[in-house]
C-alpha cells in the first residue's frame, strides 16, 4: 500500500489507573466475601439466600470480566501532521454511508453526512463516497442530488476558510468563525443556499411540492417496491480529472432486493460490493447515516494509524468512538455512553483492540476479505483453492463469486495491490459487473457473511464481524481524537433509547450463542483469553437483565412475606453488603467527576441502568429464547433520527422529560413500580403497628428502587405522552396482584 515510514505516526500511551484499580479490587473482594456470606447462611434463609447468591454469583463474574478489561487502559496518540507532505503515498479510501428508512432517517440527516465526507481533508482524487439506501428510496437519492450541486461551493469554500465542521447544519448553528468583511459575505451566502436546500428536500420529504419521478434521473424509482426492487446505481459526481482539490466521487446505490431472498440488514448492504467494481479502495470507512464527521482530519488521524503499523500487518481497523451533537444536558436517558466508552474503550484498547461499532470505522478491505495477518486467507483448515501463498482462480470465484471482473479486483486488494488495475475514468464504465455483484443471488455458493465481507447471523452485525476479526488474531485501535472524529444523533426519547437498547441487547445474544462465539474463537482460533473476557462482557449484556430482575425484586419480596435477604441490623456482616453499596456508587460517582460529568449525570445512568435492565433487554431475552425455538427470526429496528435543529428553533421543551408509549417494553418497569409501592405500603404497616423486626437493609433497597423507578412514579399521574398509557398501568397492576398475592400465598406457607 506504502513504503515504510521512517518516523512514528502514532504512540500508544499506557494511562495511569492505580486509584482506579484499588477501587474496582476492593469491590472485587467484597462481592467475593458476600458471596462467602452467602454460602453460610444458604440453611437459615433458604430460597431468599439461594436467589441472592445466584444473583451476586452473576455480578462477581461481571465485575471480573470489567477488572480484566479495565486493568491496562491506553490511548493511542497520532501524528497527522507528518502525512501532510506525503500525498503521493496516502492510499484512497471508499466511504460508505448506510440508511435504510427515509421517515426515519430523515434525507435530510443523510445529506448533512454526505457533505461532511466530501468535505474532510485528504485529496478528493483519493475519496469515494457510496450512499448505500437500503429503502431504495427517491427521495433519498432526490435529496443527494440537490445535495451535490450545493457541495461543489460547500466544499471549497469549507477548505478555502479551515471550517473545522463541515456538517452545513452545524457549521450554521454555531457563530461565524471569522469576522473579516469577506468571510462574512461568503458565509451569509453559503448559508442562504442552504436553507434553500434544506427546504426543497423538507418540502418533497413533506411532499409540499410535487416531484416529476417520469425525469430521466428517476425513472428508476418509479413503481418501486422497497421490498421487491432490482438494484439502482446512480453515479452523481465523478472526479474524472483527478484533481487533487477537486470533489470526491459520490455514488447513490441501492442493492437489488427479492422476497424470495433473505437480505441481511445493515450487514447485507454492506456487502453490496459495488466500491470493488468500481473504485476497489485498500480502505473503506463505514459511518450511519446520522454520524457526520466532526474532525476534518479524520481520515488523516485514521491512516496515522493504519499507515505504520508494523509493515500495515497490525491494526484490521480504527475505530472512532461514537459522540453525539445536542446531547440533553445531565443525559436523562443514560444513552450518550460517555463514562463507558472512557473506560471500557481505553481499557480493551489496552487488549487485543476494541470491537467494532457499526460506525466510525475505517477497515482493511483485505481483513474484510478474509486475510489474516500472516497474509494467509482464512480456511479452517488446509485448503487446494490455496497455493504459494496466492488464492487460485477456482478458489477465488468459490470465495467471492462468479463476477470474474470483482475477483481480479478482490486478487489485487489481496495480493497488496490497491485500486484496479485498469482503473477507467469513466465509473459508469463499471456499472454492469457493478449490477452485477449487487444482484441478491451473487452469494449463494459464496463466503460472503461466513468468512469474508460483513458477518450474517446477527441483528449486531459489526460486533460479529469484528469478533471475526479479532479471531483471526488481527490487532484494532480506538482513536479518540481531539475534537471527537464524528457526531451522531442520540436518541431522545425513552420508547426509542429502549427499541436501541432492544436490538443491540438482541443482536448481542445472538452472537453470544452463535457458532462463532468467543469461547469457541479463544479454544480454535486466535482471540486472547482477556479480549474473550472483554466481548462476554458485552454479548451478555441482555443475559443480566435476569439477575437484575430477580434482585430488583427481592426486598419487595422480602418485605411482604417477613424474610430476609440482607444480614439484619445487629450482625456485624451488614457491614459487607452496605460497604459494597456505599464504595461502588462512590467509585462510579468518581468515575464521572473525573472527566467532567455532573453528579446529576451519575444518577441518571445509575437510574436508566436498571430502567434498562428491567425492560429493553429482557425483550431482548426474549426475541433470542423465540429464534432459538425456531418460531421465529429476529428483527432489525431502525432507531428514529431527529430532523437537524436550525438556528432560532425551540428544542428544548420536551428535552430530558420522560414520555410513555403502549409499547410491552415498559410493562415490567411500571409492575416493578407497583409492587415496591405495595411493598412501602407494608413497611410503613409493620412500622406503625410496632413491628420488632423492622427489615433496614431491604427498605433501603426499596426506597432506593422506587427512587430509580421515580419517573414511572410521575408517569402515573401525568397525562399525554408523559403518562403511562391505561392499558399498561392497568396490565402492570394486575401482574404486581399476582406477584403480591403469591408472596403472601408463600409466607402462610
Amino acid at each position: 500500500m506504502a513504503k515504510p515510514i521512517s518516523f512514528p505516526l502514532y504512540e500508544k500511551l499506557p494511562l495511569k489507573n492505580t486509584v482506579h484499580r484499588i477501587l474496582d479490587t476492593t469491590i472485587f473482594f467484597l462481592l467475593l466475601s458476600l458471596l462467602a456470606y452467602r454460602m453460610l447462611s444458604l440453611h437459615s434463609n433458604g430460597f431468599t439466600s439461594l436467589l441472592a447468591l445466584f444473583c451476586e454469583s452473576w455480578f462477581t463474574i461481571v465485575w471480573a470480566f470489567i477488572l480484566s478489561s479495565k486493568w491496562n487502559p491506553v490511548e493511542y496518540r497520532t501524528y497527522p501532521e507528518r502525512l501532510l507532505l506525503r500525498a503521493d503515498e496516502l492510499p484512497p479510501v471508499d466511504m460508505f454511508v448506510t440508511t435504510a428508512d427515509p421517515v426515519l432517517e430523515p434525507p435530510i440527516i443523510t445529506v448533512n453526512t454526505v457533505l461532511s465526507l466530501l468535505a474532510v481533508d485528504y485529496p478528493a482524487n483519493k475519496l469515494a463516497c457510496y450512499v448505500s439506501d437500503d429503502g431504495g428510496s427517491f427521495l433519498t437519492f432526490y435529496a443527494l442530488l440537490e445535495a451535490s450541486k450545493f457541495a461543489k461551493l460547500w466544499v471549497p469554500f469549507c477548505k478555502k476558510y479551515g471550517i473545522q465542521n463541515r456538517a452545513p447544519f452545524r457549521c450554521f448553528y454555531d457563530e461565524p468563525i471569522d469576522d473579516s468583511a469577506e468571510f462574512l459575505v461568503e458565509y451569509t451566502k453559503m448559508k442562504d443556499d442552504y436553507e434553500v436546500l434544506r427546504r426543497k428536500i423538507e418540502d418533497a420529504t413533506e411532499k409540499f411540492v410535487p416531484l416529476d419521478v417520469s425525469a430521466e434521473e428517476f425513472v428508476a424509482f418509479s413503481n418501486i417496491d422497497r421490498r421487491n426492487h432490482p438494484s439502482i446505481i446512480k453515479v452523481i459526481l465523478e472526479n474524472k480529472e483527478g484533481l487533487v482539490d477537486g470533489l470526491p466521487h459520490l455514488i447513490y446505490i441501492s442493492r437489488e432486493k427479492r422476497s424470495n431472498y433473505r437480505h441481511h440488514y445493515k450487514a447485507g448492504a454492506m456487502n453490496t460490493r459495488l466500491s470493488g467494481t468500481m473504485t476497489n479502495a485498500p480502505l473503506i470507512l463505514n459511518v450511519d447515516c446520522d454520524m457526520y464527521a466532526n474532525n476534518s482530519q479524520i481520515v488523516f488521524h485514521a491512516i496515522c494509524l493504519l499507515l505504520s503499523s508494523k509493515n500495515e500487518q497490525e491494526f484490521a481497523f480504527v475505530q472512532a468512538p461514537q459522540s453525539f451533537y445536542d446531547g440533553i444536558k445531565d443525559d436523562p436517558f443514560g444513552n450518550q455512553l460517555v463514562a463507558l466508552l472512557k473506560y471500557m474503550g481505553e481499557g480493551i484498547s489496552g487488549l487485543q483492540g476494541y470491537f467494532y461499532s457499526g460506525t466510525g470505522c475505517f477497515h482493511r478491505r483485505k481483513v474484510l476479505y478474509g486475510l489474516c495477518p500472516d497474509g494467509c486467507m482464512e480456511t479452517g483448515g488446509r485448503n487446494p483453492n490455496w497455493i504459494g501463498g496466492k488464492l487460485t482462480d477456482e478458489g477465488l470465484l468459490k470465495s467471492f463469486g462468479h463476477s470474474k471482473e470483482f475477483t481480479k479486483t478482490a486478487e489485487r486488494i489481496l495480493t497488496g495491490l490497491s485500486g484496479k488495475a485498469d482503473c477507467p475514468h469513466d465509473l459508469s464504465s463499471s456499472a454492469e459487473a457493478a449490477n452485477q455483484v449487487a444482484d441478491c443471488s451473487y452469494e449463494c455458493g459464496t463466503s460472503w457473511g461466513t468468512k469474508i465481507g460483513w458477518m450474517y447471523g446477527s441483528t449486531a452485525e459489526d460486533i460479529l464481524t469484528g469478533l471475526s476479526i479479532h479471531a483471526r488474531g488481527w490487532r484494532t485501535a480506538f482513536c479518540k481524537p481531539d475534537p471527537p472524529a464524528f457526531l451522531g444523533c442520540a436518541p431522545s426519547d425513552v420508547p426509542s433509547t429502549l427499541i436501541q437498547q432492544k436490538r443491540w441487547a438482541t443482536g448481542l445474544l445472538e452472537t453470544l450463542f452463535s457458532k462463532s462465539n468467543p469461547f469457541i474463537a479463544t479454544l480454535t482460533a486466535n482471540l486472547q483469553f482477556r479480549q474473550c473476557l472483554a466481548y462476554i462482557w458485552i454479548l451478555s449484556w441482555g443475559l443480566r437483565s435476569i439477575p437484575e430482575l430477580c434482585y430488583a425484586v427481592l426486598p419487595a419480596y422480602c418485605i411482604i412475606t417477613n424474610s430476609h435477604f440482607l444480614p439484619k441490623v445487629h450482625e456485624s456482616t451488614l457491614l459487607i453488603p452496605a460497604a459494597l453499596f456505599v464504595i461502588y456508587n462512590l467509585h462510579s460517582l468518581l468515575e464521572h467527576h473525573k472527566i467532567g460529568l455532573s453528579f446529576r449525570t451519575w444518577w441518571n445512568n445509575q437510574r436508566m441502568g436498571r430502567i434498562i435492565s428491567t425492560t429493553a433487554w429482557i425483550f431482548g431475552v426474549l426475541n433470542v429464547i423465540i429464534k432459538l425455538l425456531g418460531l421465529s427470526e429476529t428483527v432489525f429496528e431502525v432507531t428514529q433520527k431527529d430532523q437537524p435543529s436550525t438556528p432560532g428553533e425551540d428544542n428544548k421543551k420536551d428535552a430530558g422529560q420522560f414520555t410513555f408509549n403502549e409499547s410491552p417494553i415498559l410493562v415490567p418497569a411500571t409492575t416493578l413500580l407497583f409492587v415496591h409501592l405495595a411493598a412501602m405500603v407494608k413497611a410503613l404497616s409493620d412500622l406503625n403497628h410496632g413491628s420488632h423486626e423492622l427489615r433496614i437493609g431491604e427498605v433501603i433497597c426499596n426506597v432506593w428502587m422506587l427512587l430509580c423507578f421515580s419517573p414511572f412514579l410521575k408517569g402515573l399521574f401525568r397525562k399525554g405522552k408523559y403518562g403511562i398509557p391505561s392499558s399498561t398501568i392497568c396490565t402492570s397492576a394486575a401482574l404486581a396482584v399476582v406477584f403480591v398475592n403469591l408472596c403472601k400465598r408463600v409466607s402462610i406457607a
